[in-house]
């Protein structure tokens, strides 16, 4: 036994409105070129925002500070360092658009084997022991029902934000640290 499949009863060829309007070379395309033209004026018509997407490029510098007799402060770039020794993270932020950045928050975390030292740059820096909850610097906590500081060794990471960063410039933060 053989089953007929026939099309449903209430399928009719239809009569749009755009084949009164277009000739017929152009309805034998007519889902192609339609597309094309809602799709054209769908981006004509919608606004683009500047994407965030390398709107802010980053260089980080590491430099061993080397402290000399008169208390002049001479960066040094490094890629390894012994135990002791004191480093400056460094991060540049410049801004790749033509039109200013506004508003937004940076955030580098201390590496591990180092403990920061309480010094940042700008001093407006926050830091967290947790990479979530920042506040500003010292950290304070409650330890049996006594307000204390908490240790720089606890310190995982700082947070800068930043108001401006005009078109095409940069801004720097950077953070001490003692390798451990």
């Amino acid at each position: 036994m053989t089953a007929v499949i026939s099309r449903m009863s209430f399928y009719s060829n239809r009569l749009y409105f755009w084949q009164l309007v277009v000739p017929k070379s152009i309805i034998k395309y007519s889902n192609i070129y339609l597309t094309a033209v809602f799709s054209s004026l769908l981006l004509t018509l919608t606004p683009i925002p500047a994407h965030a997407n390398d709107a802010l490029k980053m260089k980080l510098i590491a430099s061993k500070v080397v402290i000399k007799n008169n208390g002049e402060r001479i960066y040094i770039p490094v890629n390894t360092a012994k135990v002791g020794t004191l480093i400056q993270y460094k991060a540049i932020f410049r801004n790749t658009l033509e039109t200013a950045i506004q508003n937004t928050t940076v955030t580098l975390p201390i590496p591990a084997n180092t403990e920061f030292t309480g010094e940042a740059y700008p001093p407006s820096a926050q830091a967290s022991s947790d990479y979530y909850n920042y506040s500003e610097i010292p950290l304070m906590r409650i330890v049996d029902g006594k307000l204390e500081k908490v240790p720089l060794s606890d310190y995982k990471s700082l947070r800068w934000d930043i108001k401006y960063i005009p078109a095409k410039k940069s801004v720097n933060v950077a953070f001490n640290t003692i390798v451990h």
